[in-house]
C-alpha cells in the first residue's frame, strides 16, 4: 500500500479530533500562524466515528485516531490508522481493535512500532503493532486492570485513562482513575509488548484522587498526574533506570474557597520544563504553575479557558503559545505564553468547531 506525499512546507499543521457521531464527527485540520498565533481551516476528513484522541508517529508521516460507532458501548473499539498527506490531507489505511470500550488515549512509541491504547469504561490497555506501511496489527499484549476504590459513584471499578510511554521508550505509565494507581509497564518494542514493571508495579495514590493525564518533565526525572477527582496535580519524582515513581508533592487546581462542581481533565508543560498547565472543567479554567529545579509546583494564576469544559491542552514546540480545546464549548481557543511568568494571554477570537476533544501538531 503507498502512502500519501508529506505535509512539510509553510505553516504547521493542527489536528483536532472532534469528538462526535454521524456527520459531526471528524478530524479537522489547521493552519497555525506561529507569528499571530491564528487557526486557519483546512480540511476535515469524515471516515471517523467519535474519534475522541489522536497520537502522531513521532517521524509525523502517519496519525492514529480512535474510531467508535457507539462510544462507550459494551462491544469493543478501534484504533484507526491514517497516513499524512498535504494540507493535513488523511488517507485511511485501515483500522485494529483497542481491545476494550470507551477508548480514551493514545502513545505511540519512539520508533515507531508500537501503539498503545487506553480503555477507560472496561479498564484495561493495549499495544498494537505497527506495521511497515502505518498501518495496525491487532494487539501484542493486553492488561485488564482490576480493583476499585472509595469514591462509589465514579470508583466502582477499574477506568484506565491514559497510558504514556516514557522519554527513553522503556517504560510506559497508564494512570488509572477508577483504582487510584499509575501502573507502570516495561515495554519491548522489539515484540510491540507491555510487561508488569519488575521493581514498582503501580504506584498508589490518594484514595479518591482518580488520576487522569499523565506527562514527564522534559528532562525525564519527573511526572506530574493530574487528578479528576480531587482536582490536584501529584509530582513523582521518576527513577528512568528501574522505572519507579516517588510521590513528592500534590497541589490544588481550583481557588480557595470554590465550592462548585469541577473536574480536572488535561496536563501538560512547556519545553522548557519551566510552566505547567492544568484544566479545571466546571471551574472552566487553566492553572498555570511554575515548576522548580526540583519538579516542585507553584500555582501562578488560574486563567479562564474561554469556553465550558476545557478538554484538552497543547503547548506548541517553541513554547510560546498555548492551545486549549473547550469540548462542551465548541471552541478552540489560542494563548500567548508569558515565557517569564508563564501566564496566559487570549490570542484574537476562539475558531468555532463542534466538540474539540484532542490537539495534536505536525511540523
Amino acid at each position: 500500500m503507498t502512502t500519501a506525499p508529506l505535509a512539510r512546507a509553510g505553516d504547521p499543521v493542527v489536528f483536532v479530533s472532534a469528538f462526535a457521531s454521524g456527520d459531526k464527527a471528524g478530524i479537522h485540520a489547521f493552519h497555525f500562524d506561529s507569528t499571530a498565533g491564528v487557526l486557519k481551516p483546512l480540511h476535515r476528513t469524515t471516515d471517523v466515528q467519535n474519534p475522541f484522541f489522536l497520537a502522531l508517529s513521532r517521524d509525523g508521516r502517519f496519525l492514529y485516531s480512535i474510531d467508535a460507532a457507539n462510544f462507550g458501548d459494551e462491544v469493543d473499539e478501534f484504533v484507526a490508522a491514517y497516513a499524512i498527506g498535504k494540507e493535513g490531507r488523511l488517507m485511511r489505511l485501515g483500522r485494529a481493535s483497542s481491545r476494550g470500550t470507551s477508548s480514551c488515549y493514545l502513545d505511540t512509541d519512539a520508533t515507531g512500532k508500537a501503539v498503545v491504547v487506553a480503555n477507560y469504561s472496561s479498564g484495561s490497555v493495549a499495544s498494537l503493532p505497527v506495521k511497515s506501511d502505518g498501518s495496525l496489527a491487532e494487539a501484542a499484549s493486553f492488561f485488564q486492570h482490576s480493583g476499585s476504590s472509595v469514591n462509589p459513584e465514579r470508583q466502582k471499578g477499574p477506568n484506565a485513562h491514559s497510558i504514556v510511554i516514557s522519554p527513553d521508550n522503556r517504560f510506559a505509565l497508564a494512570a488509572d482513575l477508577g483504582i487510584d494507581k499509575i501502573m507502570i509497564y516495561k515495554l519491548d518494542v522489539s515484540e510491540t509488548k507491555l510487561s508488569p514493571g519488575e521493581a514498582q508495579p503501580f504506584a498508589k495514590m490518594q484514595p479518591g484522587s482518580g488520576p487522569r493525564h499523565i506527562t514527564f518533565h522534559p528532562d525525564g526525572r519527573h511526572v506530574y498526574a493530574i487528578n479528576e477527582l480531587a482536582n490536584t496535580v501529584t509530582v513523582f519524582d521518576w527513577n528512568a533506570a528501574d522505572g519507579t515513581l516517588k510521590e513528592k508533592q500534590t497541589i490544588a487546581t481550583l481557588p480557595a474557597g470554590f465550592t462548585g462542581k469541577s473536574y480536572t481533565a488535561d496536563v501538560k508543560i512547556t519545553p522548557d520544563g519551566k510552566h505547567l498547565y492544568g484544566t479545571n472543567r466546571g471551574h472552566d479554567s487553566i492553572a498555570c504553575y511554575r515548576i522548580a529545579d526540583d519538579g516542585r509546583l507553584t500555582l501562578v494564576k488560574i486563567e479562564p479557558s474561554q469556553g465550558k469544559g476545557p478538554q484538552n491542552l497543547l503547548v506548541t514546540p517553541d513554547g510560546r503559545w498555548l492551545l486549549c480545546a473547550n469540548m462542551p464549548g465548541n471552541n478552540l481557543v489560542v494563548f500567548a505564553i508569558d515565557a517569564a511568568t508563564g501566564a496566559l494571554k487570549k490570542a484574537g477570537s476562539p475558531v468555532e468547531m463542534p466538540m474539540p476533544s484532542c490537539i495534536r501538531w505536525l511540523e
